[in-house]
């Protein structure tokens, strides 16, 4: 099971650097950054996504084993010879457990630290390439105080295209800033930006007196001080994913109300220990399915892990948003996964070691023949 293991994780972390590829040519050619700077991103971004992949990959690690021995007879073979189904499953509950502290691992220790790392390394980045913290059409509030917009950004000319500012720094008074055009312009040794705007507007709302007025401009500066951003973000709360477990307890023993940042924060924290113990649940469930005659397509079996593991991470994704608005408590969101894949592993291990095998193409035949039946009126009143 090992060789699996290490394919499937391989696999998947080069899917995960494949869809960053376009951001990664982004940085480098356009905005010049280094090679290390880029790996360093990289790297640190890697453990929140191999919490979720080695789960996974003990599952098709152990569902590729078993559909070989089922596809060789060698199942066959050991039964003849005494050998049961709970027989083998040490070495499967060996590498749940590997799996699950390795995750385990990255979730408590290595995905904190490497968020916060992410975090001071953007702060470098963004103290000498400011342009490259603005996106097109994305509402960019990486100044405090300012909401950036930006429709279209033309690297060559550094000019920008339809710019939209909600300027919040001036007490009691919101002022939003609207031009067709605009340059940005830096002075990274003292963290200060300037925005020239050109043919633009100005609208401003004195929330105290409730009064409201419009200028419109030839061309208008707005200065950005990174400075203070910086210095702000450094100082205040950290985020749920950069908390170490000491500060988790700290936070979730003294929160004065459960609102919607308590419930959030207490998700983030049974998170870190129910997707670990997700290997061992998925390890067991992995079992019965490569558990098949071998007349059975290795294709199907492993097409059905797929989609188990899909039903997993939706029912966890199902259980982070309704815990978050306080539904139900974010104990049962973050575990209630845990448990009907657990259980839906040990009775399909149970009724395949008394010989009483759940047909796995039957049922895919079965839900494919009702959804057929359900669907085939509907298109049938459509034509």
């Amino acid at each position: 099971m090992i060789g699996p293991f290490a394919i499937n994780t391989a696999f998947f972390t080069f899917i995960f650097l494949m869809t960053k590829i376009l951001d990664i040519t982004n940085l480098i050619v356009n905005y010049k950054l280094s090679l290390s700077s880029v790996f360093l991103i990289l790297v640190y971004a890697v453990p929140r996504f191999l919490s979720f992949v080695i789960p996974m990959s003990v599952m098709m690690a152990v569902l590729l084993t078993f559909l070989r021995l089922s596809n060789d007879h060698e199942l066959d073979a050991l039964k003849a010879g005494g050998v049961g189904i709970y027989s083998l499953m040490p070495p499967v509950l060996v590498l749940s457990v590997m799996g699950m502290l390795l995750s385990c691992f990255l979730t408590v220790y290595a995905m904190p630290r490497g968020m916060v790392s992410m975090k001071a390394l953007t702060f470098r980045i963004a103290s000498s390439h400011v342009d490259a913290g603005l996106k097109e059409r994305t509402f960019n509030d990486s100044f405090k105080d300012v909401m950036l917009y930006i429709n279209k950004i033309d690297l060559k000319r550094k000019r920008l295209v339809d710019v939209f500012i909600e300027d919040k720094r001036s007490k009691n008074i919101v002022s939003t800033i609207v031009a067709p055009e605009g340059k940005l312009f830096g002075e990274p040794d003292k963290l200060v930006f300037h925005l020239q705007l050109y043919n633009g507007a100005i609208n401003q709302v004195n929330l105290e007196n409730r009064s409201a007025h419009s200028i419109n401009f030839d061309t208008y500066d707005v200065s950005l001080d990174l400075k203070k951003t910086l210095t702000a973000s450094k100082g205040g709360p950290k985020d749920e994913d950069e908390m170490s477990l000491g500060e988790f307890r700290q936070y979730l023993n003294t929160a004065q109300k459960k609102d919607e940042q308590y419930y959030r924060t207490l998700i983030e924290f049974h998170k870190k220990f129910s997707i670990p113990v997700a290997c061992i649940a998925l390890g067991i469930l992995a079992i019965p399915l490569g558990v098949q005659s071998s007349s059975a397509k290795r294709s199907a079996g492993l097409g059905l892990g797929l989609v188990l593991f899909l039903i997993y991470y939706l029912m966890l994704s199902a259980g982070q948003v309704f815990g978050e608005v306080g539904v139900y408590p974010p104990v049962i969101g973050m575990w209630v996964p845990n448990v009907v894949m657990g259980g839906l592993g040990l009775f399909l291990l149970f009724r395949t070691a008394i010989d009483r095998p759940v047909k796995i193409g039957s049922v895919i035949s079965a839900v494919g023949k009702k959804i057929r039946q359900i669907l085939g009126p509907n298109k049938n009143r459509g034509d």
